[in-house]
């Protein structure tokens, strides 16, 4: 062993070591066993906490988006610790919430790809809710409304094409004359 260090705020020990027979050098990490920490599911049943699992289900909601690993790694050693004041064992629940807070500091929109999956969203309209929820103002009608429709309205009710507006093709095309110049020889 080279080296001994803390890491992950006081959750890990790093290690450097080296090889003895190659002269190889690697770092190990080594972590508090969480075998002894549960989740108490919905249905009553306890399960192994498992931080590899609630890690992928983090980068799968940032999945592109700016939200580095570590900082997803952060979130899961912080619901492992609360586990960990709470006896061993926290409801699925609890479990969900605090990702979903995490989730809610790192990025919104990979909080929203989550809450959708962990809150079953079947409805567009909860989106509008969960973004409420974060305290943003949910999407509406376009500030100024839709500037092209007054000269669609025009266009398609066969105005005077002297007034700057041309009838509409039957198929949707607008109908417009054009000249090619003839070639001197």
């Amino acid at each position: 062993m080279i080296e001994t260090r803390p890491a992950d705020a006081g959750a890990a020990v790093r290690r450097r070591r080296e090889c003895k027979a190659c002269g190889e050098r690697f770092t190990t990490f080594e972590r508090r066993d969480t075998a002894s920490l549960s989740v108490i599911k919905r249905d009553g049943t306890r399960e192994r906490f498992d931080r590899e699992k609630l890690l992928g289900g983090l980068l799968r909601a940032a999945h592109k988006r700016p939200v580095e690993r570590a900082d997803a790694e952060r979130v899961v050693d912080e619901i492992a610790a609360e586990a960990e004041r709470a006896g061993g064992e926290l409801p699925s629940g609890r479990v969900g919430d605090m990702a979903l807070a995490g989730l809610g500091e790192l990025d919104r929109i990979a909080y929203l790809q989550f809450a959708a999956v962990y809150k079953g969203f079947d409805d567009p309209s909860q989106f509008r809710d969960e973004l409420e929820r974060l305290g943003v103002r949910a999407p509406g009608p376009r500030a100024g409304g839709d500037r092209g429709s007054e000269r669609r309205k025009k266009r398609d009710s066969g105005a005077n094409p002297s007034d700057g507006f041309r009838p509409a093709h039957p198929r949707g095309f607008v109908v417009t004359a054009t000249r090619r110049p003839r070639e001197r020889d």
